[in-house]
């Protein structure tokens, strides 16, 4: 399997740091957060990722020409090596579902590939998550029961989406109108996902048919849950509840400290 690190964000709630350096490179334990997120991959049995680069491009691009278990070419990868390929997103910041459709050349014919967040450290085992994939599901999301303002919904039967709900501004969005957000289990998102290489050519319909502005050059601009919104009303999309997850977003400040001590713990 594939994966693509999103690791292109600007960071701004770890600043000061990243008033210097991208989100991808703060340290953890003496590591870059995108070598901590890598190196989980890789001893998962992927060998093969694509990363997308906007903010402080060219420090990302430096570290993964100084890393010797990097490659850039797919002949190389294998013996421990790692294939990183770079998606580069300088002239626009294109959000989660652009990122996506702007890799498509890396991604498809894969298969399936995984998604993973650059600022995101979790116990999560890759290899079980993917066993977890329905044959027939255009993408899976890991989700637990944690603590948060803003959730999935889903069928409590089925776990395929349903829609979200943001508990704080009492939003929500269904993908049918008969169904009732309080009949739906409510579940947090992990930023981990797995998307059949199906998808980007979906992406494509989404952007036509919403009339979103394409730019052959820098790409289109859209998140990624509101192309699940509208592929949910449409094909499967499940969610895959992980048991025991243990998960922290290494978004910003207060969380280095913790983040230290979840790695410190060998998780």
């Amino acid at each position: 399997m594939k994966a693509m690190i999103f690791a292109a964000g600007l960071g701004t709630r770890l600043k000061p740091l990243t008033d210097t350096l991208p989100k991808a490179l703060v340290p953890v334990c003496g590591k870059p957060l995108i070598e901590h997120v890598a190196r989980k991959l890789q001893a998962s049995g992927v060998d093969e990722v694509v990363v997308n680069i906007h903010y402080f491009a060219d420090k990302v691009e430096e570290w993964v020409a100084s890393q010797s278990w990097i490659v850039n070419e797919k002949q190389m990868a294998g013996d421990g090596k790692m294939l990183f390929e770079i998606s580069d997103e300088r002239e626009l910041l294109l959000e989660t579902g652009g990122a996506v459709l702007h890799a498509r050349r890396y991604l498809e014919g894969c298969g399936k590939f995984l998604i993973h967040n650059v600022d995101i450290l979790s116990n999560c085992d890759i290899r079980w998550f993917e066993s977890q994939v329905k044959e027939e599901s255009l993408a899976t999301l890991l989700v637990s029961e944690r603590k948060t303002t803003r959730f999935l919904l889903f069928n409590p039967d089925t776990l395929r989406l349903v829609g979200w709900m943001n508990t704080d501004s009492g939003d929500y969005h269904v993908v049918s109108p008969e169904i009732n957000p309080a009949d739906c289990r409510a579940l947090a998102f992990s930023g981990i996902h797995i998307l059949s290489d199906k998808v980007p050519a979906l992406m494509q319909q989404y952007v036509a048919e919403k009339g979103l502005p394409v730019d052959d050059v820098k790409g289109t601009r859209f998140p990624i849950m509101s192309f699940y919104m509208w592929l949910a009303a449409k094909y499967p999309v499940y969610g895959v509840v992980a048991p025991d997850l243990e998960f922290i977003d290494v978004g910003k400040l207060d969380a280095l400290k913790p983040a230290e001590e979840f790695v410190n713990r060998g998780k």
